[in-house]
């Protein structure tokens, strides 16, 4: 029906840690939070987008699912990364959508290696290009079917379903545009650090100019922890969550070692997309996922970089009810619900 309201989904973002789930309802001029929730994973329940053990997994989504303020929501958006999904921008003819439907199975072959009956394939048509207008950049996006499969699965056995399969960076981005005004001069590097992958997405005026996924996070933390001070992954991990500048020297010299060698992985990525910046070398970086609150992360960044840096915080234009909803609690796991709330403004049929 023309102009029907698109349905309401919930965004659950799966991540190597924990399970994160926002639902969110259309108000005038943006959105309100109606519910949130986090749920930590047994360490190796995911690894590389890789269900290892779907009981813990459907427990979690089980659990947040039943705490929904709305129950009869039951559509679930999601996203993987990694060598989950494969992106690339790629240039055809000049052509309406419907055409590129019709072609880009055929194109998606040159650039996908892998089987192409093993993949679901998208697009995104992102613009002509501006030197050749008898062409144009499109954006493709293809992920693995056994992965999508296995996300069905267990999206279904905690009684909801998986709807929509979006990208990280893509629902990074989304999140990002939600809360922020942008100068469509300049040009954004988001980054999302969790705690096995980070996802780098360079946009300018609402397109991706440079995607990329590092298999590092913050579980580099927690193992150099381990070996530094001979204590076990729960210990670790406890240690790097409470650590301030009164903690011991081994351990702040421990988390500044683990900033730069991530600092030093971000400079190099968005280095490359530098050297051939054609749209415009990055102007100012933000952060997201639970990995970016780590102390002094942002400001090691920025100084590798030599640009300000600063946490995305994906609530800052959406309502909240204080009576349902902690402030101080909402500021506090707001980094680790970017892409979840990016997935929950997704409808269906969204490009």
């Amino acid at each position: 029906m023309l102009f029907a309201k698109k349905k309401d989904l919930i965004g659950v973002d799966v991540g190597s840690t924990s399970i994160k789930l926002v639902q969110l309802k259309e108000v005038k001029g943006g959105y309100e939070l109606e519910s949130l929730g986090l749920v930590p994973i047994p360490p190796e329940a995911i690894v590389d987008n890789s269900l290892m053990d779907t009981t813990a997994v459907v427990e979690a989504i089980s659990g947040l699912v039943a705490g929904l303020a709305r129950r009869n929501v039951r559509d679930v958006a999601s996203s993987v990364s990694g060598n989950a999904v494969i992106i690339r921008k790629i240039m055809m003819t000049a052509s309406t959508p419907e055409d590129v439907e019709a072609e880009i199975q055929w194109e998606a072959e040159q650039y996908i290696p892998f089987d192409i009956n093993d993949v679901n394939i998208d697009f995104q048509v992102l613009g002509n290009d501006e030197n050749d207008p008898s062409k144009m950049h499109v954006l493709l996006v293809a992920s693995k079917k056994d992965i999508v499969n296995d996300y069905q699965a267990v999206f279904s056995e905690a009684g909801v379903k998986l709807v929509l399969l979006d990208v990280d960076a893509f629902a990074l981005q989304n999140a990002f545009e939600m809360n922020y005004e942008t100068d469509p001069e300049e040009v954004y590097a988001l980054i999302n650090i969790g705690s096995s992958m980070m996802n780098l997405n360079v946009i300018k005026a609402g397109m991706s100019l440079f995607i990329r996924d590092v298999q590092l996070g913050g579980s580099l933390y927690t193992e150099d922890i381990q070996k530094k001070m001979g204590v076990s992954f729960a210990e670790a991990e406890r240690m790097k969550m409470v650590l301030d500048e009164s903690s011991s020297e081994d351990l702040l010299e421990s988390v500044s070692r683990i900033n730069d060698t991530i600092a030093y992985e971000i400079r190099r990525s968005l280095d490359f997309y530098n050297s051939n910046a054609l749209e415009g070398k990055i102007n100012r970086v933000y952060l997201g996922g639970g990995a970016a609150k780590t102390m002094n992360l942002s400001s090691a960044i920025s100084e590798k970089l030599s640009l300000p840096v600063e946490l995305i915080n994906p609530f800052a234009k959406i309502k909240l009810n204080e009576k349902d909803f902690d402030a101080a609690f909402i500021n506090e796991v707001a980094p680790l619900m970017t892409v979840a709330v990016g997935l929950a403004a997704r409808r269906l049929g969204d490009k």
